[in-house]
């Protein structure tokens, strides 16, 4: 009988696990002051390829990017995940406007689009820059203007399209080449009120911010902070990031399987560790004070203390270009 029992416990365990799995907190943890109390971090779902580009919508319920598995997943705000998006063409970094349209980067074909939440129909957003299609681009952020600024850097083997990795902004389907002097331009993220633009390149350890004179301008660049780094000689830099009300940035730093918090001025608060290297990170959930993060095979949650900041983009203009014939 004792074995049975014990036989009947580890069923259980088994089981429990193939929902939503709990992390302690790591011992390398450390609580950041107003920010995370330690708070479990959860595996909430897993069996992915590589999860990134999450994006939160006005419900709370969050979309993921699955890209070599050419999905756009997403969570409710109850848990429950369903696919909403196949042979997403290597959709990489979202964001929802206010008609719910989910704006993405669409690496695969070169172009940033936009995907009707109920009728899944694609319009272009950008789909060229000098009359040829984007490298792959990688994470944007809207603009309460209208606007987008997105990345365009290039991983793995293969041309570029374009003579240069670079940051670019769109608005009503005229392009703007606006940085073009980083290597492999990553993560893009706007200040609160939106005067700034922060740019976490992969690479390097510096993250870059820019003053905004006015829509799709950008004034003179300041390193923002550093990034920790797990070989300071053989630096990783980040990937992707997001903001909470205050303005602290969350960075993820993939070479320590790290989110590093920093305080709207570049001060460090602390470092949040994960199982897996994250690669991106949004607020989500009903009252958006939990922390989505995706991380290789896994999106993971932690409850914070802040609120996430929610960008509240207007509608967006399609491209010139017009619609897009489903591919």
């Amino acid at each position: 009988m004792k074995t049975s029992w014990l036989s009947l416990i580890a069923s259980a365990i088994i089981l429990s696990s193939i929902t939503t799995e709990v992390f302690s907190a790591d011992p390398v943890n450390k609580a950041i002051a107003g920010v995370w109390n330690l708070t479990e971090i959860k595996k909430l779902h897993t069996g992915f390829k590589f999860t990134e580009g999450p994006a939160v919508d006005a419900e709370g319920s969050v979309y993921f990017a699955d890209i070599p598995n050419d999905r756009i997943h997403k969570t409710d705000t109850s848990g429950k995940l369903t696919t909403f998006l196949e042979n997403s063409k290597k959709c990489n970094g979202l964001m929802i406007d206010s008609a719910g349209k989910i704006i993405a980067c669409q690496g695969g074909e070169g172009r940033i689009i936009a995907i009707d939440s109920k009728t899944k129909a694609i319009t272009g957003v950008a789909t060229t820059y000098n009359n040829k299609p984007f490298n792959s681009p990688n994470d944007l952020v809207l603009s309460k203007e209208g606007g987008v600024f997105f990345t365009d850097p290039k991983f793995g083997e293969g041309d570029t399209t374009q003579d240069k990795m670079a940051v670019y902004y769109v608005k009503a389907g005229t392009v703007t080449r606006l940085i073009d002097n980083l290597q492999r331009p990553n993560g893009v993220l706007l200040s609160p009120d939106e005067s700034q633009l922060y740019v976490l390149p992969s690479g390097q350890p510096e993250v870059m911010v820019y003053p905004i004179v006015s829509p799709g301008v950008l004034g003179e660049a300041r390193v923002f902070c550093k990034l920790e780094q797990a070989d300071p000689a053989k630096p990783r830099g980040g990937d992707g990031l997001t903001v909470d009300y205050r303005g602290n940035l969350y960075l993820t730093a993939p070479g320590l399987k790290a989110i590093q918090v920093v305080s709207a001025e570049g001060k460090l608060l602390g470092l949040i560790y994960f199982p897996e290297a994250p690669s991106n990170c949004t607020f989500g959930g009903k009252d958006l004070r939990t922390l989505f993060v995706t991380a290789q095979t896994s999106l993971y949650t932690t409850q914070m203390e802040l609120v996430g900041h929610r960008f509240s983009p207007p509608k967006l203009k399609p491209s010139v270009k017009g619609s897009l014939a489903r591919r």
